[in-house]
């Protein structure tokens, strides 16, 4: 029995990366766990499950566009239906797309803040609304924004900039109800998305990165989820309203 045994739990953008890493680390602590993903996203959430199913644990796949603030309340619902409670929300469903300023059009921006902004608020508005006693809830900001600026991702680092906002005004409105929130800032770990040589680093430009990090290479996703699993858990029964970076020191080190 561990302090997260029979919790329920759901979790946006979990067809891969940390939402995939984060469902696995719940199985094998005995939370029930509702896998977000995006229809159109070409990982697939079934590995996810079968990853969760061998670590002992239980999970229910469920499509959502959290730009759909219908679909988000039907996904939070599912938890309820399926097991009779939610305990646990991670809004971790995020897109990365490289604009320059001058190129960066109105639609552009309104599309990002719908799923890394706005889709965390309909996240962690439809979970709260449904957890009957003490809950936690994680967003998943970024270094870019949450700590650092980055070049021709103005959108990406204003929306997840405005996750820690998010967060800690939430903490403080829910702290009567004995529900937390907290958000959690990655730094270069190696996901699909950080993978996209496009819009993001590319696996030569983590290579690169890692380097200049002092603990000598970029993150794993599940060193991001197991902080995430802690925040969540009952020994972090008096952390709420806080933004912890896992970044293996890069945000630290002096500049040479």
């Amino acid at each position: 029995m561990t302090s997260l045994d029979s919790r329920v739990a759901v979790i946006t953008g979990a067809a891969s990366g940390i939402g995939r890493a984060l469902a696995v680390s719940y199985a094998s602590c005995g939370v029930r766990t509702v896998i977000g993903t995006y229809p159109g996203d070409p990982h697939d959430p079934a590995e996810t499950l079968k990853q969760v199913e061998r670590a002992g644990g239980t999970g229910v796949v469920h499509e959502v566009d959290v730009r759909d603030a219908a679909q988000v309340e039907a996904f939070a619902q599912r938890a309820v239906d399926e097991w009779g409670r939610l305990d646990i929300a991670v809004a971790n469903a995020g897109v990365l797309r490289r604009a320059p300023l001058a190129e960066l059009t109105d639609a552009a921006w309104d599309d990002m803040l719908q799923v890394d902004l706005t889709g965390v608020l309909r996240t962690l508005r439809s979970a709260a609304v449904r957890m009957s006693g003490a809950g936690a809830m994680v967003a998943v900001s970024s270094i870019a924004g949450g700590v650092y600026g980055w070049g021709e991702h103005a959108h990406y680092a204003a929306a997840k900039a405005g996750v820690l906002g998010l967060c800690r005004s939430l903490a403080v409105e829910l702290a009567p109800r004995q529900i937390r929130v907290n958000a959690v800032i990655p730094g270069l770990i190696v996901t699909p998305q950080s993978s996209d040589p496009v819009n993001s680093l590319g696996p030569d430009g983590l290579a690169r990165a890692g380097r200049d990090i002092p603990w000598g290479r970029v993150g794993r996703p599940e060193e991001v989820a197991s902080v995430i699993r802690f925040l969540t858990s009952a020994e972090a029964g008096y952390i709420t309203g806080q933004n912890i970076v896992v970044d293996g020191g890069l945000t630290v080190r002096m500049p040479a």
